[in-house]
């Protein structure tokens, strides 16, 4: 039988020896090398993130300090202004009893009055309309400034009511043999201008079946004219005899603009009528509607948020839940709703983001959450959160449904929310919040 001898290291020769020394250095060598890389790697990955993070609150400052130069700059301006007007007026100036024209916008600051004939093609061709502006200041009430002030008032209420934005010719008849619906596109009349210069508009018409909203269409644009005649027809195939009981012709009116959205000048409804689109060609005149006028009585609906507050981070999460009751923006009895959010400091939008789209509801679920960085070392205390519930329009400019905004600078609910979110810190805190027009 074979024994077997067991030896130590010291016992093996001298070349066994240093085969087993150099393995055993190789094997450490190694796991010092990985350790070391490890190590590193760490180490490299916290000064990336640490970059970063500095980058990111070095641009959120910058944003900060222009808006911030923006409006100091804004309100000097304003101030030498006033100042300036001020000092060249020596006697009172007492305002026209006439409301702004369409195409006028007020301004904190001042205002502008047209006569109330502006409208009309015959102001347009006849004499240069005069302007009356009106400058004030707040404080050192006077009878002359309270004078200016109700002025100012009811030159507003007007501007919000319905006026007359002229009349749409079209025409509208059905074929059996093709199961096709024709509606002609004349002409518009009456329109009110769009620009000041010339006292004319660009327009066009844009023309969708409801409820369907699957056939659109639209016609020419016309240059530099309140009456544009047009003669278009347009042919949807595909309707059959029982489905015109449903349909309504939607004729949106708009002015092109170049440099922006094209205005939304009114709209014009028309149900069809079956027997008398079938029996002949029916021509219609209808005047023109202010867009979605009858929703503005309804309630603008609530919204649900939640937030949270990261002071180590310097983060704000906003998660966008739901929203109820909201308007019916379409005429089909829904909308097409989503959210806006815009980070505020001092009042000055220095970031935003938007949820998804969620198509014909009044009872969206959102379910989105987004990060803000909110300034280092600066806390909740000079931020707030804006958020705008818009409809979307594929044909047109999507509308604001309703308006909230969360801060210190707000009342009631929303500044005790925004209150525990301070006074709770990395704690989700949601509640609901009534949304409120522009």
């Amino acid at each position: 039988m074979v024994e077997k001898s067991h030896l130590s290291v010291e016992q093996l020769p001298l070349h066994a020896q240093a085969t087993h020394w150099s393995a055993v250095s190789i094997i450490a060598i190694c796991a010092a090398a990985m350790i070391t890389l490890l190590l590193v790697t760490a180490v490299a990955y916290k000064c990336y993130r640490r970059r970063v993070m500095r980058n990111a609150q070095n641009r959120l400052s910058s944003a900060i300090k222009k808006g911030l130069k923006e409006s100091s700059s804004g309100k000097r301006n304003s101030r030498s202004s006033s100042s300036l007007k001020a000092s060249k007026s020596t006697s009172p100036i007492t305002p026209p009893e006439h409301p702004s024209g369409p195409g006028e916008k007020l301004s904190p600051g001042s205002f502008t009055m047209l006569p109330d004939n502006m409208d009309s093609p015959r102001h347009i061709s006849g004499k240069t309309e005069t302007h009356h502006r009106i400058e004030y200041e707040k404080g050192g009430e006077t009878p002359e400034k309270e004078e200016e002030k109700r002025m100012i008032e009811s030159d507003i209420k007007d501007k919000h009511e319905p006026k007359y934005l002229g009349a749409l010719n079209f025409s509208a008849e059905y074929d059996e043999e093709r199961s096709a619906l024709l509606v002609n596109i004349m002409s518009l009349t009456d329109l009110p201008p769009r620009d000041p210069s010339t006292g004319g508009c660009d327009p066009y018409v844009k023309l969708q079946l409801l409820p369907e909203k699957r056939h659109k269409c639209k016609t020419r644009v016309l240059r530099k004219t309140l009456n544009p005649v047009y003669d278009e027809t347009f042919t949807f195939y595909g309707i059959a005899n029982n489905q015109l009981q449903g349909i309504t012709l939607h004729f949106v009116i708009l002015s092109f603009d170049r440099f922006s959205r094209d205005a939304i000048m009114g709209e014009v409804l028309y149900p069809l009528e079956v027997e008398e689109v079938c029996k002949q060609r029916l021509t219609l005149c209808k005047e023109i509607t202010p867009r979605h006028l009858k929703f503005r009585v309804q309630g603008c609906g609530e919204l649900l948020v939640s937030l949270c507050y990261q002071p180590a981070a310097n983060r704000l999460t906003v998660v966008v839940l739901k929203a109820r009751n909201l308007p019916k923006m379409d005429l089909t009895g829904l909308s097409d709703p989503y959210v806006k959010i815009y980070l505020l400091y001092n009042g000055q939008r220095i970031a935003k983001k938007k949820t998804h789209v969620k198509k014909r509801t009044l009872n969206p679920v959102f379910n989105e959450s987004f990060l803000f960085d909110v300034p280092y070392n600066e806390g909740l205390q000079n931020i707030s959160l804006e958020f705008l519930v818009l409809d979307w329009d594929r044909m047109t400019k999507n509308e604001v449904v309703g308006r909230l905004e969360i801060g210190t600078r707000t009342r009631g609910a929303e500044y005790h929310h925004w209150n525990e979110v301070m006074n709770c810190p990395r704690k989700q805190i949601a509640e609901w919040h009534k949304l409120s027009e522009q």
